[in-house]
């Protein structure tokens, strides 16, 4: 699905200014703080996959709950801002996970996996690295994410090629990521979403933006197929589109972002167990009318 080569350049580009742009980075990394302190668990060593400048490490260091962090990433730029900061890095694009079996009790990852293209087989790598009773806390992209200029790219296109190239990325959804945690062999497997809505005074903003993220297109070449240049002319009539459809009454347009989380801990003996099915002592039935009697009474 995505050439990695091209995924590698667009972070790299975007590595000189990133935090001019990466306030979703920024905004999840906290969420992240938030949702770490739901557990009354001290760390002795993450693992943050797709760290980008450091963010979300910073924000680990932060909380006091993690004693070593290692950073694991590809854009030497990234890199060298990520050492300067006092963090350990690896060199990797994520796909493969260079760490021996129960190396560390927490992982963690925003705003990087939507980049994957053997999702399940990472998340079976993640588990496969935690210790028992690791936890892993993530989030990325979900399917809902800006369907606003997903629409007007494709209207726009139409109109003027008489067809349609891809241009944004398929992004999983929900149901999608909660099934990869399953499969993947987590334990007490949690996935939920949050929709951000972002506001600009025209579209070509959000695209700034989305670069300076990198986040641009990196679809791997197929043979036989020729993908079309992003005219100005497109780009020109999108914005026409998405001004006309998407605009708040102040002339402001608006871009949704779905971030879909994740949780899961690696199997260990002493989390609590499902009962198996039949094993119960009582039915539902009985207790719904031991509920009704009970109401009757009062």
């Amino acid at each position: 699905m995505f050439d990695r080569a091209r995924v590698a350049r667009n972070r790299e580009r975007a590595s000189f200014g990133f935090r001019e742009y990466a306030f979703l980075k920024g905004r999840e990394s906290n969420q992240l703080l938030e949702r770490l302190a739901d557990t009354s668990r001290n760390f002795a060593r993450a693992l943050d996959l797709g760290a980008h400048d450091g963010q979300a490490c910073e924000a680990l260091r932060a909380s006091g709950k993690v004693k070593e962090i290692i950073a694991l990433e590809s854009a030497p730029t990234m890199q060298k801002k990520l050492r300067a900061n006092g963090f350990e890095t690896v060199t990797s694009d994520s796909e493969n996970l260079p760490f021996p079996a129960a190396h560390f009790d927490l992982v963690t990852s925003i705003l990087s996996l939507h980049w994957i293209n053997d999702l399940p087989g990472v998340l079976y790598q993640t588990r496969n690295v935690l210790v028992p009773d690791g936890l892993f806390l993530a989030c990325l992209f979900g399917g809902g994410t800006l369907p606003e200029l997903r629409a007007a790219l494709i209207e726009a296109e139409s109109e003027i090629t008489g067809g349609v190239t891809p241009r944004l990325s398929p992004l999983p959804g929900l149901q999608d990521m909660a099934g990869l945690l399953q499969r993947a062999g987590f334990a007490l497997p949690v996935a939920d979403v949050e929709r951000v809505t972002v506001r600009y005074s025209h579209p070509m903003n959000l695209l700034q933006d989305l670069k300076g993220m990198g986040e641009q297109a990196a679809f791997a070449k197929r043979e036989g197929q020729n993908r079309r240049p992003l005219s100005r002319r497109i780009l020109s009539r999108m914005s026409e589109i998405y001004i006309d459809r998407f605009s708040d009454a102040d002339g402001k347009v608006r871009a949704t972002f779905e971030i879909i989380w994740l949780s899961g801990w690696a199997p260990h003996e002493s989390q609590p167990k499902p009962l198996k099915p039949g094993s119960g002592k009582h039915s539902l039935a009985e207790a719904v009318r031991r509920a009704s009697d009970q109401g009757t009474d009062e």
